[in-house]
């Protein structure tokens, strides 16, 4: 259709909005009062797309533009506080009506700048003309002023942004770069293309990053080996993002090695463009899972899985980056199985003692602040399948002065909606996403009330979804429990066709209202910077090495400053990995009489996209899986005071049990602890990135909410290990001249 028809069909849409807030309507109103908001609604419409694995309502891999991952037609609307709607694309000269072409779009993800005036979001623009017309597209970062009822939009590209990648969920910084997600490779390297998740290796996000729009000064803020989602910055300055959490062996590599499989796993032997494929699928970290009897046999290691969507934070500069407050396993999970079967101090959590949070979580997914409360955040706890990312609406007040231990998962929506049922009971009022907490104090949401899991009711070429999502205002219905009343929109309709392109589908119906924000001016909050603690900035002073200096060496050798001041200490809930540590002669947490394991080793893992897919073909297919393999990076290795028979990629642990690490920076990071053999103790279970120069400091290894196990608070030793890592680079710079000083006894 003409671009004047469209503007046509949107000034009788506009009428139309007038005419409904005036005259009210049973779809529209509840309980006899005006739907109101007090402030214009900004969010987008989507053609129902019922399969629910890697598309665009998905969980995961929801990044993709292909036609079988997101339809084309639908638009950004503005919904003004008096109900009057716009489409802000066709007013802006953006789309297609009827069949679906070259200047087709599909939108998501707007977000409001500070001052209120504009927007980002993101859009892929066109669609095959015809039948078997295979094309690659692309979501790419647009901006939007003009959102006023009587303005006109204007949309342009945002410059600069990475091309033929994927670039989604953009925010604007407290400095006007913009922070998002993106497909593109950690090093940018095309043949790295896509990254492969940790689960189901399909094509992920590979983390966050920053853009510069005016210079193209772009950088990855954090590297996420199996995708992070939906960022934003709260009223404190942190970035708030959820990471999908997945540090496990390859699930795939180990059905193919049981003869189970038949994926085609490989290793290739390095990340270059010629590296050569492997004969080999092995694994080094973690440990493996239980289906691996094989490789089980004759350790006390249970197998291990880990899957979980959690809350995480950075700094807008990327750097200290970590779980919400703290937040992890032990204060959220309900169930938490023991690493090992030989140690009667390990217990599987499933319950059986004590912690202030009584509800449990699995996922916390589309995060939003409170606009009244801050440091209070609204998300939803959805299956990873089947209900395109609806679930349990929940809550959790989390300012960054609160303990981890005094955090409270608040059920807003009933638990009977945290998945779907064929058997709903009355509690179960619909499955949720997108909670948007308003200003007023009002809660807006997506909702269906379809609680089955999701699935085509139509045909091949005219699919029908289940799932009917519309934003709707969610209230307390009694006793607490919040649930899903009023509509905000009468519904937006299309009838679209767009090829597969193998197939011509056709949709006619309401389409999905997803992703609503407010459009108001925001405060800035203030950029947060983290300052170097007491302990380490005395060590710093005592050893005379001069912090900028330092930090200049870190910068230009792309390498940042891990420290830990007492790693035998563990969180007082963790009784699932080893605790009762000890450094041989030196310092020891000792909780409880039993075991008690020697630890002299800090092994540092870094994530290199090795793995490989052939799925029963010759040719390898496109993209790499992230594994985690032993520190090799050159910059680290040579920094690092070390001794040829250490365990490789390790540093040793101090007497006073601190430890001290040059590590790669931008590229995730795992480690373990180790005994002098080289075998694992404790092993971390998350990913992190670290930033050039950056000087991150962890008082613990399992970093205290509180209390350890011992019932003490965090340690404030200065870290020996520190001391003698500074007193090596000053003695050895530059690196090649370094001449190591004496180690510290074992």
């Amino acid at each position: 259709m003409r671009p004047s028809l469209r503007l046509f069909r949107l000034g009788l849409l506009l009428l139309l909005g007038i005419l409904l807030s005036a005259s009210p309507s049973p779809g529209r109103i509840a309980r006899g009062r005006e739907l109101t908001t007090p402030y214009p609604i900004l969010f987008v419409t989507q053609i129902p797309i019922p399969a629910d694995f890697t598309t665009i309502g998905s969980v995961f891999g929801n990044h993709r533009a292909s036609m079988s991952s997101v339809g084309r037609g639908g638009d950004l609307w503005i919904r003004y506080p008096d109900g009057a709607l716009k489409n802000l694309t066709v007013a802006a000269g953006f789309g297609e009506e009827g069949q679906q072409g070259a200047q087709a779009i599909a939108v998501r993800d707007p977000s409001v700048h500070w001052d209120g005036s504009k927007a980002l979001f993101s859009m892929v623009i066109g669609a095959p003309t015809r039948q078997y017309q295979a094309q690659s597209y692309y979501w790419q970062i647009y901006e939007i002023s003009g959102l006023g009822k009587n303005d006109t939009p204007v949309i342009a590209k945002v410059p600069n942004q990475p091309a033929d990648f994927n670039n989604i969920t953009p925010i604007y910084a407290t400095d006007d770069r913009i922070i998002f997600t993106s497909d593109r490779p950690r090093s940018g390297e095309r043949h790295l293309y896509p990254q492969l998740d940790e689960y189901e290796e399909a094509p992920t996000v590979s983390g966050l990053w920053s853009l510069e729009p005016q210079t193209g000064d772009l950088f990855i803020l954090n590297h996420a080996p199996s995708g992070d989602f939906t960022p934003s910055i709260d009223s404190f300055g942190r970035v708030i993002f959820t990471q999908w959490d997945h540090l496990q062996r390859d699930q795939q590599a180990d059905a193919d090695a049981m003869g189970s499989g038949s994926y085609g796993t490989f290793n290739y032997s390095d990340e270059s463009t010629d590296a050569q494929i492997l004969d080999d699928r092995s694994e080094v970290f973690p440990e493996p899972r239980s289906s691996r009897t094989n490789l089980l046999a004759g350790t006390n290691l249970a197998g291990h899985s880990f899957n979980h969507f959690f809350p995480w934070t950075i700094n807008e500069d990327g750097s200290d980056g970590e779980v919400l407050n703290h937040l992890g396993r032990h204060e959220l999970h309900g169930y938490i199985p023991s690493a090992i079967t030989d140690d009667s101090n390990l217990l599987d959590y499933y319950g059986q003692y004590g912690r202030f949070n009584q509800n449990n979580l699995l996922n916390f997914l589309q995060i939003k602040e409170d606009p009244i409360t801050p440091g209070r955040y609204y998300g939803v706890d959805a299956p990873e399948f089947s209900t395109h990312a609806s679930g349990q609406i929940l809550r959790i007040d989390a300012a960054p002065d609160v303990n981890a231990d005094h955090i409270a998962v608040v059920y807003v929506t009933h638990k009977d909606t945290r998945s779907y049922t064929d058997t709903p009971g009355a509690d179960h009022s619909g499955l949720y996403r997108d909670p948007l907490p308003l200003s007023d104090g009002k809660l807006l949401a997506i909702h269906t009330a379809e609680t089955r899991a999701d699935e085509n009711e139509g045909t091949a070429t005219a699919p029908r979804s289940r799932y009917d999502f519309r934003i709707r205002f969610v209230e307390d219905r009694g006793a607490g429990v919040y649930a899903a009343t009023s509509l905000l929109t009468t519904g937006i309709s299309e009838t679209i066709s767009y090829w597969t392109p193998d197939q011509l589908l056709t949709y006619s119906g309401e389409l999905w209202e997803l992703q609503p924000v407010e459009v108001r001016a925001r405060p800035k909050p203030p950029r947060r910077v983290t300052p170097l603690p007491a302990p380490e900035a005395q060590i710093f002073a005592e050893t005379g090495v001069d912090l900028a200096e330092l930090q200049h060496f870190m910068r230009q050798n792309n390498l940042a400053l891990a420290v830990t001041r007492d790693v035998t200490n563990r969180d007082d809930l963790d009784l699932q990995q080893p605790f009762n540590l000890r450094v041989p002669g030196g310092a020891e947490t000792i909780a409880k009489s039993g075991m008690v394991y020697e630890i002299s080793y800090m092994q540092f893992f870094q994530a290199d996209q090795l793995r490989g897919l052939t799925f029963g073909g010759s040719q390898p297919r496109p993209g790499r899986r992230v594994l985690a393999q032993h520190l090799h990076d050159p910059a680290a290795l040579t920094a690092n005071p070390r001794e040829d028979d250490d365990p490789v990629g390790s540093v040793e642990i101090a007497l006073d049990g601190s430890m001290a690490a040059f590590i790669p920076a931008r590229r995730a990071m795992t480690w373990q602890l180790t005994d002098d053999a080289g075998n694992g103790v404790v092993r971390e279970r998350y990913w992190l990135t670290f930033q050039p120069g950056e000087v991150r400091v962890c008082a613990s290894c399992h970093g205290l909410s509180e209390l350890d196990q011992k019932g003490n608070g965090h340690p404030q030793n200065p870290p020996e290990a520190l001391r003698l890592l500074l007193e090596n680079w000053k003695a050895g710079e530059p690196p090649s001249n370094r001449v190591y000083l004496p180690r510290l006894a074992k």
